[in-house]
């Protein structure tokens, strides 16, 4: 089978959303959005190329200033950042929700010459299913926005929190949803989805719901449902699960010096004291 043949959507792909779409809004519905064919196609949105460039030692740097070498990788998505991590010299485990992003970050790390620890684990049983704590946590990819009820995110945070060492980092991303609901959407696509051939933009946006469609360049389509996360709601989410000294980053740059990013990442201490 050549690649053009692996990338086309089958039929058991096509995406039911009802007869109402944008009344879709519950956390589990994500697994079912991550078909085979879409995931097949990710890389295309990603450019990890374009990616590797624009995010620069960002988060390399980040982890290693802080001293930290044992990170899980909570949303490995198609591998991205955990192979970049891998290559640098940092323990990586890799786990995600979707099995089918899993087997495509494993054989995505086999091209790029690491073999990736993959875990199959939900978020909010996370510590039933990984084992041993980690000096970070990283969960990048606008991929905490698939959670729609409170309590999720919550339960997630303090799993995340749980699975760190005392002195444990969460570095956590979402896209700029303050931006979208206030003013509407526009990105520069510079840092995050940085294929040039791919559109994602959002056909539905309202406080309960982003619903994003990806077209792609065969003309296909594909939809995600996610929750729009304010950024100053994320910060106090982070604080209630115990987390301090957060420091958040617009597009990997201090807030003061980016206007309207397309992206903020937190970066969020566990700290005892």
């Amino acid at each position: 089978m050549n690649d053009q043949q692996q990338t086309v959507f089958a039929p058991e792909d096509a995406q039911d959303y009802g007869k109402d779409p944008i009344a879709v809004r519950e956390t589990d519905k994500y697994v079912s959005e991550y078909v085979r064919g879409f995931v097949e196609k990710w890389d295309e949105l990603i450019d990890w190329q374009q990616r590797a460039e624009s995010e620069g030692r960002f988060f390399i740097d980040v982890l290693k200033a802080r001293g930290k070498h044992a990170v899980l990788d909570v949303a490995a998505g198609t591998g991205f950042h955990s192979v970049q991590l891998l290559k640098a010299g940092f323990n990586v485990s890799s786990s995600d929700g979707s099995a089918e992003m899993l087997a495509k970050a494993f054989d995505n790390g086999m091209r790029h010459g690491v073999v990736l620890k993959t875990i199959h684990a939900d978020w909010r049983w996370l510590n039933k299913d990984i084992h041993g704590k980690f000096d970070a946590i990283i969960c990048l990819g606008n991929s905490f926005t698939h959670l729609f009820d409170e309590a999720d995110r919550r339960r997630a945070l303090a799993e995340f929190y749980a699975a760190l060492k005392h002195d444990g980092i969460l570095i956590i991303d979402q896209r700029n949803y303050d931006g979208i609901l206030d003013h509407g959407f526009s990105s520069k696509h510079k840092y995050y989805y940085c294929g040039d051939q791919v559109v994602a933009e959002p056909v539905h946006v309202d406080e309960g719901l982003a619903r994003f469609e990806y077209r792609f360049p065969d003309g296909s389509s594909h939809n995600l449902n996610m929750f729009p996360l304010r950024k100053q709601y994320m910060r106090g989410l982070l604080e209630d699960a115990g987390f301090r000294k957060i420091k958040t980053y617009g597009d990997f740059q201090e807030e003061s010096e980016e206007a309207n990013p397309d992206f903020f990442v937190h970066v969020a201490e566990k700290n005892y004291e």
